[in-house]
């Protein structure tokens, strides 16, 4: 016999840090279970990595055009995942009812998107632990202070993470597929990522340069290949970018 009581329901909205971590873990499976987001988030990163310092296409400057490379494909490996995968994948999750069920239950628009951050974060680990052994292997020559890389990496993931969700968020879901994949590729050739920013026109590259993967792809270059110290002001754009974009995403999102 059991005692009185043993089964009696309690009511009531778990701890929001428990609905955040059930989510985040729930995002993180849907995540890395997805073919279509892996071949995005890690085998066109690493494609490029290896096809373009293998072969000489462009001409990337001075030194070991794995050193130019590597921090472009980083900066591009976090977009891949916390913009265009998110964006494509919350668009859905919103046509097919998924965010309308989340929207009916305790957890809060700020808690899912924290979760989906958290989510990517946990991707991105993944993605950069790959990327790193791939580059190690092509010869690349990391420098730089360590601190400073993981300041550019959480930064560029909240900018990106923030214009994922609000995209996700407002358009419908074709529309955010279509134009997710459009701003990858726009921003895989004009962000520095491959092609220097230096081989732009002078006002074409003033404005590329206040982009989000052109101040994440280019701190981390000057990290990580140049030595540089802490590089305040691609940090202070990634931190405009997140502010703005988390901030237009937490007001404008609609659950259905």
């Amino acid at each position: 016999m059991t005692a009185t009581g043993t089964f009696a329901p309690r009511p009531g909205a778990a701890p929001l840090s428990r609905m955040i971590r059930a989510q985040a873990a729930l995002e993180t499976r849907m995540l890395l279970r997805n073919g279509e987001q892996l071949l995005l988030t890690v085998v066109i990163p690493t494609l490029l990595l290896v096809l373009f310092s293998a072969v000489d296409i462009i001409d990337t400057g001075d030194g070991k055009a794995v050193d130019f490379l590597t921090p472009g494909v980083l900066a591009l490996a976090v977009m891949s995942t916390a913009f265009t995968g998110q964006a494509i994948a919350t668009g859905f999750e919103r046509r097919y009812g998924v965010l309308k069920r989340l929207g009916a239950s305790p957890l809060p628009r700020w808690g899912l998107m924290a979760a989906k951050t958290a989510a990517v974060l946990v991707t991105e680990v993944l993605q950069i632990v790959l990327l790193t052994a791939v580059a190690f292997s092509l010869g690349w020559s990391p420098h730089g202070n360590p601190f400073a890389v993981v300041l550019l990496l959480v930064l560029g993931t909240a900018a990106f993470s923030g214009l994922g969700l609000l995209m996700a968020g407002t358009l419908k879901a074709e529309a955010t597929l279509a134009a997710a994949n459009l701003v990858f590729l726009l921003l895989l050739v004009g962000g520095g990522v491959i092609v220097p920013l230096e081989k732009f026109p002078g006002a074409v590259r003033s404005a590329l340069e206040a982009l989000p993967i052109s101040a994440l792809s280019g701190g981390l270059r000057d990290v990580l290949r140049d030595g540089a110290g802490m590089p305040w002001a691609d940090l202070g754009i990634l931190g405009v970018w997140a502010v703005l974009g988390l901030g237009a995403a937490a007001r404008f999102f609609r659950w259905e």
